[in-house]
């Protein structure tokens, strides 16, 4: 449970084969064929390309299709695309498209098939882009809040009540020492924590949880406030409300995670597992309501709970690892960028201030492991100049909203184009955006702050190195959705495919606003089907999106304030991992935590394929738990697509 789901996992997936040769069938063959047919259940934006996927338990033809209004009209009919794309499982052997591209009227609709197959699709609205991806950014700021710890809960459908006032006066502990050597490396040595010596306790109240659990890292709520405040920012004022205070509440935590007078960056509260001889318990033992852990008052709970440890990410006064450095000093530069555009000076220059001076506190010459998490394996990083190019574009765009001197950030400017640089020539092509790779954002900001720079001479890179790598980063993606059955840019195979989809979305349209290149839109449009309906599976990734979604999400909140199986209420706006390896559900999912409420979905394993497995189970964190940085995806998907033209 919780961040332990960002274990690494490998597995092979399934050639998609070669298109099946049409064979026409008997009459009495025809009546007995199965089929699905798989759309976007949000919906499309009015020009969209639109293609729906039909899925038969044998090979067809003739098949034809209506798209009816909400009056049971049709709006358009045709023929199902002749020729399969490929086999999906040995259920559904043929997947054949159905384009409907032009149906542009604003409406709703539903596809039904005759033929062969007689299904019919779930109901979809066309609309506008920015109502279409509204709903992303409005849904996905609602998850957020139901994330909230300390005083300050939105009560909300869920019922939150305050929680973990405790950590209001919080203890420092030194790091302690993991068993790399157990399940998720995570076991801690030792019969306690040691506290860090002439320490103070410290206020680490509010924040968001990170995931299911209750836990609250500076890594995980940096990226996510960096999206948010880059979200509210590209709507401008278009932005819901909601989402600029989300944005200032989180950064309102991570300020409190920084001390600048000692230097001291904390690194997170709480512990996922607790120690090998069972003595002490961690967060991830507990299954509870967030606001039991005040009065929880058990010997062996005592970290886990009521008095949760808070760590540092380096000694006070010493370096900081540079790929948490540079996003957290990224998201006080965007509230120093949002309030100056609000006309609130005196904050933005605190908040400048705070940026500058985590900033210069980097490590620029790490060793070692990278420092993300306690344990690492949690959130293994492996780049870091994204980071730091990013923390010092942020800065580069604060000082030019506070009407700093141009000497002052030409400083920062020209550092960030040395990061983009030694990115560019040692991680680019390793990754896209996502948690672990910000370098899409921090392309197309510091491509906007030299333009305002005057595009100044003797940069390490040029404008058009940072476009040519942001259209690098889709192409590569667009080049494996044109190749996969459904469209998917990104490895269900793997972890976190939900976020690099969302990611992808957002690349595009950072890219397109750069460029002015409208060639990737489609591209776009196909991932955003594949995530909200359009896949093997028939199901969004986010939940209330659409008819189908997650329902038994692997989340302590909903799973214990509602009824079971999705019957209201739901944690509306939460975008899980989505599809993951096969080979990870090997040893079947276990059994439920001790005050755990069952609830699971099982009709999705009729269409495991392709070596990729979804499973709509409250266990199942390998592919239903929801999170911050997925969640946080969804919104700047959202938001960039909504203002982008």
């Amino acid at each position: 449970m919780g961040s332990s789901a960002r274990r690494a996992a490998t597995a092979v997936a399934v050639s998609a084969g070669l298109a099946a040769a049409v064979i026409p069938l008997t009459s009495a063959q025809a009546a007995a064929v199965r089929g699905e047919l798989r759309t976007d259940q949000v919906g499309y934006a009015n020009h969209d390309t639109k293609i729906a996927y039909l899925m038969t338990g044998a090979a067809v033809s003739g098949e034809t299709y209506r798209v009816l209004d909400s009056h049971g009209r049709t709006a358009a009919k045709g023929r199902v695309g002749k020729v399969s794309r490929g086999s999906w499982n040995a259920a559904y052997p043929d997947v054949y498209p159905v384009d409907f591209s032009r149906v542009t009227r604003t409406g709703t609709y539903r596809i039904v098939t005759s033929g062969p197959v007689k299904t019919s699709s779930d109901t979809f609205k066309v609309e506008s882009g920015s109502a279409l991806y509204g709903t992303l950014v409005a849904d996905g700021v609602n998850f957020y809040q139901n994330q909230r710890d300390g005083a300050h809960v939105l009560k909300g459908a869920l019922n939150r009540k305050p929680s973990h006032l405790n950590d209001a006066h919080a203890t420092v502990y030194k790091l302690p020492a993991f068993d790399e050597n157990s399940d998720n490396g995570d076991i801690i040595k030792g019969s306690g924590l040691t506290k860090v010596a002439g320490s103070s306790p410290v206020d680490v109240t509010g924040g968001w949880f990170d995931a299911g659990d209750y836990l609250k890292f500076t890594f995980t709520t940096a990226y996510a406030d960096d999206l948010l405040f880059a979200s509210a920012r590209a709507l401008g004022r278009n932005a819901p409300a909601s989402l600029s205070a989300e944005a200032q509440f989180g950064n309102d935590w991570l300020n409190k995670m920084w001390n600048p007078a000692t230097k001291t960056l904390y690194l997170q509260v709480g512990i996922g597992s607790g120690n090998a001889a069972g003595t002490f318990f961690g967060d991830h033992d507990l299954w509870r309501l967030p606001q039991a852990d005040d009065t929880d008052n058990a010997a062996a709970d005592r970290y886990a709970a009521k008095n949760r440890p808070v760590f540092e990410a380096a000694a006070p006064g010493a370096k900081i690892s540079p790929a948490i450095a540079g996003r957290v000093a990224a998201s006080f530069a965007l509230a120093s960028q949002a309030d100056a555009a609000a006309g609130r000076t005196a904050k933005a220059r605190t908040e400048l201030a705070d940026a500058t001076s985590l900033y210069a506190q980097a490590d620029t010459h790490p060793k070692g492991d990278l420092v993300s998490a306690a344990p690492s394996s949690y959130y293994p990083e492996s780049i870091w100049h994204d980071a730091m190019e990013l923390g010092a574009t942020e800065i580069t765009l604060a000082e030019q909203g506070l009407h700093r001197p141009r000497a002052e950030y030409l400083t920062y400017l020209t550092q960030a184009a040395t990061w983009a640089k030694d990115y560019l020539a040692t991680d680019s092509g390793k990754d896209t955006l996502n948690l672990y790779d910000v370098s899409a954002l921090a392309h197309a900001d510091l491509a906007t702050a030299i333009g305002r720079a005057g595009r100044p001479s003797g940069l390490a890179v040029t404008r058009a190195d940072l476009v040519g790598d942001l259209k690098a980063q889709v192409a590569s993606a667009a080049k494996t959705s044109s190749a996969d059955i459904f469209r998917a840019g990104g490895d269900y195979t793997n972890f976190d495919v939900d976020s690099h989809s969302f990611g992808f979305i957002s690349t595009e349209a950072l890219y397109r606003k750069a460029s002015g290149d409208r060639s990737y839109q489609a591209f776009a449009g196909e991932q955003r089907a594949w995530l909200l309906g359009g896949n093997a599976w028939g199901t969004s990734f986010m939940v209330g999106a659409g008819t189908t979604f997650p329902d038994c999400t692997g989340s302590q909140i909903p799973n214990l304030s509602g009824s079971l199986n999705g019957k209201a209420p739901l944690d509306v706006g939460a975008v899980v991992n989505g599809p993951n390896s096969t080979d990870i559900f090997s040893d079947g999912l276990g059994d439920l935590q001790d005050g755990t409420r069952k609830c699971e979905q099982d009709a999705f394993t009729a269409f495991t394929g392709h070596g990729s497995e979804y499973v709509d189970d409250v266990r199942s964190w390998q592919t239903s738990e929801e999170a911050l940085d997925m969640t946080g995806s969804a919104i700047l998907a959202g938001a960039l697509q909504s203002s982008v033209r």
